[in-house]
């Protein structure tokens, strides 16, 4: 799996080519298109955030897949908003919109996953590396 060292130099290199291309790239991977999500930091209290692919707009809201790869930890990100469920979140260098983060209910996530393993086979492949069901995040506009 990979460590935290190597998540984040992704999430750096990942920045530093929307940079560099005035975010003409980068806002799109192995087909899905990707989000900035910030969190508050769950022991620091500071803003934390994290660049990811969004498998599946459910009715508006944008799902996202708390796999890290399929590694048996959850990621920090998911651990800051399970206790902090008020995010931001910006989509293609936008301005960040606040949202409501939430976990999939059991009904939601059984609707859901085969829909985003049916299409992005690698999520299917990251729950076979861990015993831990891989949670999906439902991001809701506030209202």
């Amino acid at each position: 799996m990979p460590s935290d060292l190597a998540l984040k130099a992704m999430n750096s290199v990942h920045r530093l080519i929307m940079g560099v291309s005035g975010g003409r790239l980068g806002w799109h991977a192995m087909g899905m298109p990707v989000l900035e999500l910030t969190t508050i930091g769950r022991k620091s209290g500071q803003p934390r955030s994290v660049m990811l692919t969004s498998p599946l707009n459910d009715d508006g809201n944008m799902v996202v897949v708390a796999s890290r790869g399929g590694d048996d930890t959850h990621p920090a990100w998911f651990l800051n908003l399970r206790d902090n469920p008020q995010v931001e979140v910006a989509v293609k260098g936008g301005a960040k919109e606040t949202m409501t983060a939430r976990i999939a209910t059991p009904e939601e996530r059984g609707r859901m996953w085969p829909q985003i393993t049916g299409k992005y086979r690698n999520y299917a492949g990251y729950q076979k590396k861990t015993d831990r069901e891989i949670p999906l995040v439902v991001l809701e506009p506030m209202a």
